[in-house]
């Protein structure tokens, strides 16, 4: 029975819309790479909407910035609050 519990919480883990594995990233510097592997509903067009958006504006000064981008909404910046950093 133990197994079970087990093998049903590795499956909703793996299931979640949370990366659990995910690298904590600067978004003042990733890379689209970066950004794409890491941050949760962020595909390529979302990651150069805010790349180009910082190249535009500067540096993002709070992580709420980002809500400033293009197609970054409050739900997927909460998705990914505890992997960003702007240091």
């Amino acid at each position: 029975m133990k197994k079970f519990f087990i093998a049903v919480f590795m499956a909703a883990l793996m299931m979640s819309h949370t990366n659990i594995f995910a690298e904590t990233i600067n978004i003042n510097q990733a890379s689209l790479e970066q950004m794409v592997e890491n941050l949760n509903g962020v595909g390529m067009h979302k990651a150069q909407a805010i790349i180009d958006y910082r190249e535009q504006h500067g540096e993002f000064e709070s992580i709420n910035d980002l809500l400033q981008v293009k197609g970054i909404g409050p739900s997927t910046l909460e998705k990914n609050r505890d992997s960003l950093l702007i240091e």
